[in-house]
């Protein structure tokens, strides 16, 4: 049975929004609207591309509304002539206030972290990258500032060492699609009440800015730890990069990394890339660095070997 009584406005663009959207669905709340990116063009032949939810909100024949901008009046009078009763908001972008203080029973978003820690744009990101061990994803009603009002819930789930941004992304999104749809059961039945996030501080506060591509450089002077947590925060995307030296050929060529492991092998004296049959070692600040997934420039992600079957990558340093 559907909960008519209960209107929702869902806003949300990527794929990790469309898990939570498909939850929320499947626990039979009523979706009246469906707020997401415009179409923009995409690819050589710059067609337009349609967001993930949007193509998934269409499937479904839900009421999709795709404003340019959110505080244009005939978007906000639309909006408010779905007389929703709370706002779902998974991955969008930042709401102006008009919109956000509309339904009465509030709008709240799906966090990627457990707040009040790694707020902003990449917390996924960043846990893997500062080597958290435990992360998960938290809801709260949205108020002024960014990714700071009230926690309704939160829920935790531990990293693996060699997990990637990717793996993680995707434990998270089933994560938030079930805590999602619990949190607006209870708001539907009146059983919330947020907690401030001061009150759940511990410590200093680790953020989650955006990233950018010269900023996913990796810089191989850095401890084998650091710099294996880096690659996999930035894996698959928007991924690590470095450049490699072939003195033979007097080229550089810039290379992805996609895949790595930790080694307690010593580094020695050569500043030199090393093959072995359980992948390329790479040197860092204390051990080698195991790469065994990897992208050559103008090339295909690749496994190691399909590298070295071609490529003598002992040719190349950092």
């Amino acid at each position: 049975m559907i909960k008519e009584n209960f209107r929702i406005v869902f806003m949300g663009t990527p794929e990790f929004a469309v898990t939570i959207l498909n939850d929320i669905l499947d626990n039979k709340f009523n979706v009246v609207g469906v707020i997401t990116a415009p179409d923009k063009p995409a690819g050589r032949g710059q067609k337009l591309s349609q967001s993930d939810v949007k193509k998934y909100a269409f499937e479904k024949e839900l009421n999709i509304l795709q404003p340019t901008n959110l505080k244009d009046p005939v978007f906000i009078q639309e909006l408010h002539d779905l007389k929703a009763d709370l706002f779902v908001v998974v991955a969008f972008r930042m709401l102006p206030e008009i919109v956000w203080a509309m339904p009465p029973k509030g709008t709240i978003n799906l966090h990627a972290s457990i707040l009040p820690n790694y707020r902003g744009a990449a917390p996924i990101n960043w846990a893997v990258m500062n080597g958290e061990i435990k992360t998960g994803v938290t809801t709260f009603f949205i108020e002024k500032e960014i990714d700071t009002g009230k926690i309704i819930d939160r829920a935790y789930v531990d990293i693996d060492e060699n997990e990637t941004v990717g793996e993680l992304h995707d434990r998270l999104m089933m994560l938030g699609a079930k805590v999602a749809s619990e949190t607006i059961e209870k708001i539907r039945v009146g059983d919330v009440k947020g907690i401030p996030q001061l009150d759940l501080m511990e410590g200093e506060l680790k953020s989650a800015p955006k990233i950018f591509k010269p900023t996913c450089q990796i810089d191989w002077s850095k401890p084998v730890e650091e710099v294996h947590n880096f690659c996999r925060g930035l894996s698959p995307y928007p991924t690590a990069w470095t450049m490699f030296t072939n003195d033979l050929k007097q080229e550089v060529k810039s290379f992805k990394i996609f895949k790595t492991e930790k080694t307690d092998i010593n580094v020695d004296s050569s500043s030199k890339l090393k093959a072995t049959k359980e992948g390329i070692l790479i040197p860092c600040k204390d051990f080698y660095l195991l790469v065994t997934e990897l992208q050559p420039e103008g090339k295909r992600r690749m496994n190691f070997k399909d590298l070295l079957a071609g490529n003598p990558i002992d040719d190349f340093r950092i």
